[in-house]
């Protein structure tokens, strides 16, 4: 049977299902990746299933999001995520160490195997030829257990690659088009497959940067054919043994179709606030900045760093600009001075940061009031970079490093130079040395738990009847940074829901949580329009809403993870049969829904009461019977337990 990569790593690793797009699929997961402001509650709810040992074949844990130390929350939290390692048979990154997703291409990567990360950006491992996805924390915690991961068989949309990338544009400019051309929600219910002659002048960190932001298309995943590229990524890396060809079938089909001519590229740039807004730079050229910003998993790759110290090499950056350079990891910080590279950088003018995520997710390297971040991360979301009325636009290395030094938006290709020529070398600087193996098995390990580490909230189970308030309406593509805010103020109490969920929905409304607190035992709604919970994976954005009494969620769609989220922690998911209903509905209305129970197993539509308006609207799910099941019980914690 003729097969494509996407088609060839389900079918190796499907345990139930059939691979028929839309059909719920089971998959055998080989790896999981946590990081520490999702990995905490994984440790959590993996020491609550009982479980001695990971039965995965590899997984490790990163401490890369939450490094700013201005208090005890985030250095106790380091050492309980240290210690759950060494108890459970993980791997555990040091702070400092760097971004999971390129220590875990250099380090733990392997073609033909599949991933399952509590991070959104995950896919960013397809670039090595592996089924790697994005997921809730409580499902990588069920496959840690050796359980299956459930999911809907996505279509395979396939991406012809030709030409070859013009100087000053680069892979980022890649994704930018296909945001250009799809926007945030065009990969919903997909994965992309890149093939074609063009990716012979695509190097794995280069399809690095577009996998990894194929997330920001709302795709399930990205994946890349494992060939001669790949493997000699690998041995750069002194890890050839890892290495096994995956490249589709002569004449393997897509379900859908798409292509782009690199040669006809031009440097994109993403405005505020969404990575789909995408425009020529050239169309925004001369606005006066004040940062950039370069690096995160997004841009991680030694060759990002080197092209920007190559531009500004002998020259100094404009006295307005912050140029803040963010290494991705420890090995590519050591490469970058054994090269040479990083001296050109400060002398250049840069600040140089700690190896993780940093600026990224909101910690530390925010922007001034009102003024322009260039930056080479995945997103843009409103107030994602720690400042609230932020003005954050998503480039290229090559336009972040060009704008540093003139001090306004600049297109590249207006620098008064050459394109600096850069080749990846064959051999680099390999560290491995803060990276910690797990305790050898038998060994006796305590979790170290500090105050701010916080048992799980109960989850009663669903009513039978729902009514309540509406507390919150919203638009389309809400993301889960609005939903619960990143950043230093808040996520050093991911560990601790009572805490973290005074901060819900606080971008969108600052009083969301008393209201919430005052209907918490009744319960409430919150109504949402299109793509509702877009970005990251992190389930505190379902976890902290539940523990506030939010029993459902009214929308035209859905985001996948966060979907999955809701579902998991027992809070309704609903979707209007006419969306034109979403209109009719206005904040505080009271909503009543009866026989909640019985008409989601029987699969019907719902129809629910507008008691204010006195109107009726029609609803409808789109969960499994497993799904039913968990919602049933109030949450996938209260299944798990019920059946042991």
């Amino acid at each position: 049977m003729v097969q494509n990569v996407t088609q060839k790593l389900i079918a190796n690793h499907l345990i139930s299902g059939e691979m028929e797009p839309g059909a719920e699929i089971a998959l055998r997961i080989d790896q999981t990746l946590t990081q520490d402001a999702t990995g905490t509650l994984v440790m959590l709810e993996f020491e609550a299933m009982g479980i001695p040992r990971v039965k995965t074949e590899l997984s490790v844990q990163y401490v890369d999001h939450n490094l700013i130390q201005e208090d005890f929350k985030n250095p106790d939290d380091h050492l309980f995520l240290r210690s759950a390692c060494k108890k459970f048979g993980l791997w555990y990154s040091r702070p400092g160490n760097g971004v999971s997703h390129p220590v875990h291409m250099e380090r733990f990567g392997v073609p033909g195997k599949t991933l399952l990360g509590s991070d959104s950006h995950t896919p960013a491992a397809g670039s090595l030829g592996m089924l790697a996805i994005g997921a809730g924390g409580l499902e990588v915690a069920m496959a840690m257990a050796g359980e299956p991961f459930y999911m809907k068989m996505p279509k395979v949309w396939g991406v012809k690659l030709t030409g070859r990338l013009p100087d000053w544009v680069s892979a980022k400019d890649v994704i930018l088009e296909m945001l250009r051309r799809h926007d945030v929600d065009g990969g919903r219910g997909k994965i992309i497959e890149y093939y074609g002659p063009g990716l012979a002048n695509l190097t794995p960190m280069d399809r690095h940067v577009i996998a990894n932001m194929g997330a920001e298309l709302g795709a399930t995943t990205t994946v890349f054919p494992a060939d001669g590229a790949v493997k000699e990524f690998l041995e750069t890396q002194d890890r050839e043994e890892a290495w096994a060809e995956l490249v589709a079938d002569p004449n393997a089909d897509y379900d859908e179709h798409e292509e782009i001519n690199l040669s006809e590229l031009e440097p994109l740039i993403a405005l505020p606030s969404s990575p789909g807004k995408v425009v020529p730079v050239r169309e925004v050229a001369g606005r006066e900045i004040y940062q950039t910003y370069i690096g995160s998993s997004a841009n991680p790759g030694l060759r990002d760093f080197a092209i920007a110290a190559l531009i500004v090499d002998g020259k100094q950056v404009h006295d307005r600009v912050s140029f803040d350079i963010n290494p991705t990891s420890r090995q590519i910080l050591e490469n970058l001075i054994s090269l040479e590279l990083l001296g050109k950088l400060i002398h250049a003018g840069a600040r140089l940061h700690q190896a993780g995520c940093n600026g990224c997710i909101g910690m530390g390297q925010a922007p001034a009031t009102g003024r322009i971040s260039l930056r080479t991360v995945p997103r843009n979301f409103p107030g994602r970079s720690g400042t609230k009325e932020d003005q954050v636009y998503l480039c290229s290395p090559e336009t972040a490093a060009a704008s540093a030094l003139t001090g306004e938006i600049t297109d590249p290709r207006s620098l008064a130079m050459d394109y600096p020529p850069f080749r990846e070398p064959k051999s680099i600087r390999i560290n491995i040395s803060m990276l910690s193996p797990p305790a050898e098995k038998g060994e006796e390990i305590a979790l170290e738990k500090g105050p701010n580490i916080q048992p799980l909230p109960p989850f009663e189970p669903l009513p039978d009847d729902l009514e309540g308030p509406v507390l919150l309406k919203v638009g389309d593509d809400i993301s889960t940074d609005e939903i619960m805010p990143a950043g230093a103020r808040v996520l050093p109490f991911r560990s601790n829901i009572p805490e973290i969920s005074k901060f819900v929905f606080e971008p969108i409304d600052e009083n969301y949580y008393q209201r919430a607190m005052e209907h918490q035992q009744q319960g409430s709604w919150v109504v949402g329009g299109e793509n509702y919970g877009q970005g990251s994976s992190r389930e505190h954005a379902a976890l902290a809403p539940r523990y506030l009494g939010l029993k459902a969620v009214l929308a035209k769609s859905f985001a996948r993870i966060h979907w999955q989220n809701l579902v998991n922690f027992g809070i309704l998911p609903l979707t209007f049969v006419k969306p034109d209903d979403w209109e009719r509905i206005e904040h505080s209305d009271v909503l009543y829904l009866a026989d909640v129970r019985n008409a989601i197993q029987r699969g019907e539509k719902l129809t629910i009461s507008n008691k204010t308006k006195q109107e009726d609207y029609e609803l409808r799910h789109s969960m499994s019977p497993r799904q039913v099941e968990m919602i049933l019980e109030g949450s996938l914690i209260n299944l798990i337990r019920k059946k042991q």
